[in-house]
């Protein structure tokens, strides 16, 4: 059932509102043609569920010193 695909995934991202925003992009970035939406809904849902959506990104520290010339 949907509702514990969804609870599967609130594991990795606590906010239901954010999991839906995200799930929601994830949905129009992944649907194909000629397939049902809800069965994309449930294969992202499957997806937030085994791998955490939320991940943090390390940031490349060279180019948090990079200046930028200022104008004149």
């Amino acid at each position: 059932m949907r509702s514990e695909l969804v609870f599967g995934a609130t594991a990795y991202v606590p906010n239901r509102f954010l999991l839906i925003g995200l799930a929601s992009k994830a949905v129009r970035k992944l649907h194909r043609p000629n397939t049902r939406i809800q069965n994309t809904a449930n294969d992202v849902l499957v997806r937030f569920s085994r791998a955490n959506p939320m991940e943090v990104v390390p940031s490349n520290q060279h180019l948090a010193s990079f200046r930028l010339p200022r104008a004149s």
